[in-house]
């Protein structure tokens, strides 16, 4: 894998996701980030994370990898030159506890192993990705299911708002939201992460 310059991380970009958490839809994207070193790869083995901090949540996602550096103008098809799908884990009673307080949710969203990733495919186009769905298959059974054409914010918009504002670069990655399903993740659980009928990485999660 090439390396990651920034990660970066789109929040509530799909309506029914925003809803079944009680949150307010955005009317502007809501954008936090990773470490790197949140990072792990889902090449088939066990992937460690917390046991002591309440429950851990999946977010299955459709990550894009930018190739260039973001100039005014520039088309999605002219910045991504890759795609994968990715796990955000969310230490959930933590997020809880730090919105509660106005805290940033570094800490519930930015520690190690938090952020899933298979390897990255070429990108087949703006409109071809419309035409697949990817999904989150936990222990055999599928939980989450989404498609790039329900996001509220589209990937020109999301590159657009982050290169403006925060700057985009060659090796920067975007995970651009979850669609609705989110639920807990326990010791032992076979997570598996598929593009239409394609595998793309799975992993075992391991509770320490």
């Amino acid at each position: 894998m090439e390396a990651i310059r920034n990660v970066y991380c789109v929040g509530r970009n799909y309506k029914l996701h925003a809803e079944e958490l009680g949150n307010a839809v955005p009317t502007s994207p809501m954008i936090f980030s990773k470490p790197t070193h949140a990072l792990v790869l889902a090449n088939g083995e066990n992937i460690m994370l917390p046991a002591n901090q309440g429950e851990i949540h999946y977010e299955a996602e459709f990550v894009i990898r930018i190739g260039r550096e973001y100039e005014p103008g520039l088309g999605t098809e002219d910045m991504v030159d890759g795609f994968a799908l990715g796990i955000d884990f969310t230490l959930r009673d933590v997020q809880d506890g730090l919105k509660k307080k106005g805290h940033p949710w570094l800490v519930s969203k930015g520690f190690k192993n938090s952020a899933i990733i298979t390897e990255f495919q070429e990108f087949p186009g703006d409109e071809a990705i419309k035409e697949t769905d990817f999904t989150l298959v936990k222990n055999g059974v599928e939980v989450q299911r989404g498609n790039i054409k329900d996001v509220i914010f589209d990937l020109q918009t999301l590159i657009t708002f982050i290169g403006e504002q925060l700057g985009l670069g060659k090796g920067d990655i975007i995970y651009t939201g979850t669609p609705a399903g989110v639920g807990p993740v326990a010791d032992g659980d076979q997570l598996r992460l598929t593009w239409g009928e394609k595998t793309l990485g799975e992993c075992q999660i391991t509770m320490k």
